[in-house]
């Protein structure tokens, strides 16, 4: 599949809203990271805001407190969760596993 050819302003716009949508995803990991948010708002709010819901599910775990990469992975192999899974494309099953693990 070819890229799209942009105009000079299309291509500064598409730029601009990939920088909104790194700095909410670091935001909504700081904010994780910080006690201030629950795993299991991340996941609600998912359903409802595009930027959030792609989010890799192992950058958003490795976000939380204690949590590294051998954590992450382990946790992801428990709960049956793809390495390149995006938090908006979560099953429902794997949706509660990771709720019940983290409360």
């Amino acid at each position: 599949m070819a890229l799209p050819s942009l105009s000079p302003e299309q291509r500064q716009a598409a730029l601009e809203q990939a920088a909104v949508a790194r700095k909410r995803r670091a935001e909504i990991k700081k904010e994780l990271k910080a006690g201030l948010m629950k795993l299991s708002e991340v996941l609600e709010l998912a359903k409802s805001d595009e930027i959030v819901a792609k989010l890799r599910v192992s950058a958003l775990l490795e976000s939380m407190p204690g949590i590294g990469t051998a954590k992450t992975r382990a946790i992801m192999d428990r709960t049956n969760i793809s390495p390149t899974r995006r938090v908006g494309g979560l099953g429902q099953n794997q949706r509660r596993a990771l709720v019940e693990l983290f409360g």
